[in-house]
């Protein structure tokens, strides 16, 4: 029965890829893009404005720099001629598009994203120069395509003492982009907060009456964007009540934005549109200067990693083979070499058979799970590595298969033994079908691990193309099954194996303990992402699980009769456990602690304080990543670290990605990594300092000191005691 549920499942994994890939077979003109320049000539030393005029097809749309519930921001890569430099985007006033019960942020029919560029005064006048830009982007209407272009706009130098003038066609389109630009608010405004949402005041004149009011947060997590916003003018000015976001613990000290409501004038409504406090600075849309050489991809990983095909498919290699040692794969190889005890009897050539069929298993496994990831990201979903363990309904199967191995395991049922290779009487064909599916779940289980060198080579592999990175997932699974590979093929290592005998009963029912342990632990992750009456579901699927195993079981002796009405309950049993499940996801947690909220990470919140100078140690984590757990409980909550962040006034943020949250992702790819831990260091610098993956307290103390310990926070130091 678990057998042919684990083949389901993994059927479904397989196509699921497949299927979603047929779902990009739509139109491929959905989005025009062009480079246009507004003068017919540029002069030395002079700027000159640029526009990337996108115009979509009707009922489509492409998303603003914060895209709201779902969705990608366009990014852009600037190849210009050498001593060129180029500013900003400025972004147009997005529209609210909702999308089923989704809001989301952006534009339809037609935007136009306007860019400042300087040439050198060394320009030499009389030739012409060419601009490039990479263009990539995200196009949705019910589905997502992502797409790119590569743009190119030729340009005269004019001669010195002549004018510059407007391109033909230039001053119409450029005028009705600046007017969709917001202007700076002219008002006072200050924000706060009341019963859980978040409130801006503008101090606007009497006389303004707003209607349809909108407004766009930079901060992608700060509002609960399909929320209705409601506004109310007074003598005091213009009032703007905000549902908080899920992911905003404490309400943050300000919320810059974009303001945009209509005003009747005499001459009818008018949409107005104001920037509100400073924006964060541009990361969604990328810009950068390089010689006149062809146009490279965008850069989307650090440039000290230096990555190729191959560097990064070694350390994909390295990376699968540590995860060997890690604790979530500890359970399943333990049993899989328990199993190869027992096969230790058959011919050479079938347990080198087992090995090889172990390996596809996992290859299988990294490979679909890359597959869909990879899908998934060029969609717009803002996942990355272990981004099944968000969801409580794959935690909760999990934890239900995990559970019902350890009870065979036990003894207590003998069901399910194919799966791990292991129990008695199985033909050849099911001991070889166990094999394939220990690689399936060994592959899944080690998911919330992350081994040294692993970061670096899938945060390289997700943002390559599909083979690349396939080709560096590919490796990842080959270290992983590599260990066990060499043990069915090595004759030398077979010979040591001991024989099969009684001990062997002994030996697997000491490693249920090992599972038992792994699905505590799935568990507590449970209980982090589900509220008290979804962990109670939970539990009560544990009892399910047992109690359709242990009546499966009995009917196998009950007779014709009892036999079918034991299975019919256990089936029973099984229904009752799939509606508890997918129900879990409707019952997400929002309880923190104070020191949570206290602690919690927004990128409005981080980009507060190092507009104020300060040090921060970001710490991006998740409940079902064992490697940032154990980082935390050796590292990070020891007394010397704590009091070296305290002696140097460093603030502690950290990013729980347990769920979903897309700011973290946003950070997480932009220092080239697709998963969690990350550890950053901001002290001063532009770019913060990025500490390994697997951490000791010598190595973080070693970091601090690199930040100076000012005469205020030695003093407060000393106050407070350590």
């Amino acid at each position: 029965m678990i057998r042919l549920l684990a083949l389901a499942l993994t059927l479904f994994g397989l196509l699921l890829p497949v299927v979603h890939a047929q779902g990009f077979k739509v139109p491929t003109d959905l989005v025009k893009a062009s480079l246009v320049g507004e003068p017919s000539a540029i002069r030395p030393g002079e700027p000159f404005t640029v526009g990337i005029r996108l115009v979509m097809r009707p009922h489509w749309h492409i998303y603003w720099r914060n895209p709201g519930d779902s969705g990608l921001a366009p990014e852009i890569a600037w190849t210009l001629p050498k001593g060129f430099s180029a500013g900003p985007i400025q972004w147009p006033v997005p529209s609210r598009i909702p999308v089923a019960h989704l809001m989301n942020f952006g534009y339809e029919g037609e935007a136009v994203l306007l860019a400042e560029m300087m040439p050198p005064a060394t320009l030499a006048p009389g030739k012409a120069v060419t601009l490039q830009a990479k263009l990539t982007y995200l196009v949705c209407e019910r589905e997502c395509v992502p797409g790119s272009a590569e743009l190119r706009l030729p340009l005269p130098v004019a001669a010195s003492g002549t004018s510059s003038g407007t391109a033909p066609g230039a001053m119409m389109l450029f005028a009705e982009a600046r007017a969709a630009l917001p202007v700076p608010a002219p008002w006072p405004v200050r924000y706060g907060s009341e019963n859980g949402r978040l409130q801006i005041h503008l101090a606007t004149s009497s006389d303004v009456r707003a209607s349809a009011v909108a407004y766009f947060p930079y901060a992608e997590t700060a509002i609960e964007n399909a929320a209705s916003q409601q506004a109310r003018s007074d003598a005091s000015g213009l009032h703007i009540d905000l549902a908080r976001g899920d992911a905003t613990e404490v309400a943050p000290a300000s919320l810059p934005g974009v303001l945009a409501f209509d005003e009747t004038t005499p001459d009818g409504v008018v949409r107005r549109a104001y920037a509100v406090g400073e924006p964060p600075s541009s990361t969604a849309l990328a810009s950068t200067a390089a010689s006149s050489a062809p146009a490279t991809p965008i850069p989307t990983q650090t440039s000290e990693d230096g990555l190729t095909l191959w560097s990064a498919a070694g350390l994909a290699f390295l990376g699968g083979l540590l995860l060997n040692l890690m604790p979530c794969v500890f359970p399943v190889l333990s049993i899989k070499v328990l199993s190869l005890v027992q096969h230790s009897g058959e011919p050479l050539r079938r347990i080198r058979l087992h090995g090889l069929v172990y390996t596809a298993g996992v290859l299988t496994a990294f490979l679909t799970l890359a597959g869909l990831l990879i899908a998934l990201k060029g969609a717009g979903a803002g996942i990355g590595w272990g981004f099944q363990l968000q969801s409580p309904l794959v935690v909760a199967g999990l934890a239900y298969l995990l559970f019902a191995m350890g009870l065979s395991l036990s003894g207590v049922v003998h069901v399910g033994a194919g799966i791990v290779g292991i129990g008695d009487g199985l033909s050849r064909r099911a001991g070889l079908e166990g094999s394939f599916f220990t690689g399936i779940l060994a592959t899944v289980v080690a998911t919330p691990c992350t081994a040294p060198f692993m970061g670096s080579a899938v945060g390289f592999a997700l943002t390559q193309e599909a083979g690349v990175s396939l080709a560096v997932f590919a490796s990842l699974g080959l270290g992983l099954a590599l260990p066990f590979l060499v043990l069915t093929i090595w004759p030398a290592a077979l010979q040591r194996l001991p024989r099969p005998g009684a001990w062997m009963d002994t030996l697997k029912g000491a490693l249920a303990f090992p599972i038992y342990a792994t699905v505590a632990w799935l568990v507590w992750v449970l209980a982090q992402q589900v509220g008290a009456a979804g962990l109670l579901a939970a539990l009560i699927g544990l009892v399910l699980v047992g109690f359709a195993a242990w009546v499966w079981e009995r009917g196998q002796a009950a007779g014709r009769v009892g036999g079918w009405i034991a299975r019919g309950t256990a089936i029973a049993a099984m229904v009752a456990l799939a509606a508890l499940i997918f129900g879990l996801d409707r019952d997400r947690s929002t309880s923190t602690t104070a020191q949570a909220e206290q602690d919690a990470f927004s990128q409005a919140r981080l980009d507060g304080l190092l507009a104020e100078g300060k040090p921060v140690f970001v710490n991006m984590t998740a409940a079902w990543c064992i490697t940032c757990q154990v980082n935390e409980r050796v590292a990070l909550r020891s007394d010397a670290v704590q009091a070296g962040l305290k002696a140097r006034g460093i603030t502690y943020l950290k990013g729980d990605w347990t769920n979903q949250n897309p700011e973290i992702t946003r950070l997480l790819e932009r220092h080239g990594r697709s998963g969690v831990p990350l550890y950053l260091l901001y002290a001063g610098s532009k770019e913060p300092t990025v500490l390994p993956q697997i951490l000791t307290p010598g190595l973080v103390l070693e970091a601090l000191s690199t930040v100076s310990v000012s005469a205020a926070d030695r003093s407060a130091a000393l106050s407070t005691g350590p």
